[in-house]
């Protein structure tokens, strides 16, 4: 019969571990999988967000402005619309930062681009939620 070996904290067994498991959930950038969670996350959050702005679209199709004004003035649609905002701008920045980092070799330009990349998704972002909050506030 043949015995499990049992993990002990001697040094010969610290000296036996393999950089893989040195580094185990670090990654390149010593993020770990904090980014792939993230973007999981935003991106199942994103999923009833999208099927209630796909509902609200279709709800309101061939309406006129006034219409439209009024429902979003509503806090049961426009809370779910900021939440999709933001939500999907962030998924957005990640998913793009992943990119970025995989395929911009020179880290000058990674640089470059990781900033206008964060500056866009806060534009994005700044826009569509001021957008949402002068439809809902009625201004």
């Amino acid at each position: 019969m043949s015995e499990k070996l049992r993990p002990t904290s001697s040094p010969t067994h610290a000296a036996i571990r393999t950089p893989l498991a040195k580094v185990r959930g670090l990654g390149s950038a010593k993020e770990g999988t904090d980014h792939f969670w993230k973007q999981r996350l935003t991106g199942l959050a994103n999923v009833p967000l999208t099927i209630f702005l796909v509902w609200l679209i279709a709800r309101y199709a061939g309406t006129d402005h006034a219409t439209v004004k009024a429902a979003i003035q509503q806090p049961l649609i426009a809370i779910p619309l900021l939440l999709l905002v933001l939500s999907g701008v962030y998924h957005m920045r990640i998913g793009m930062q992943v990119i970025i980092e995989d395929y911009v070799h020179s880290e000058g330009r990674k640089l470059l681009t990781l900033a206008l990349n964060t500056f866009f998704a806060i534009a994005v972002a700044l826009t569509c939620v001021f957008a949402v909050l002068k439809l809902s506030f009625g201004v």
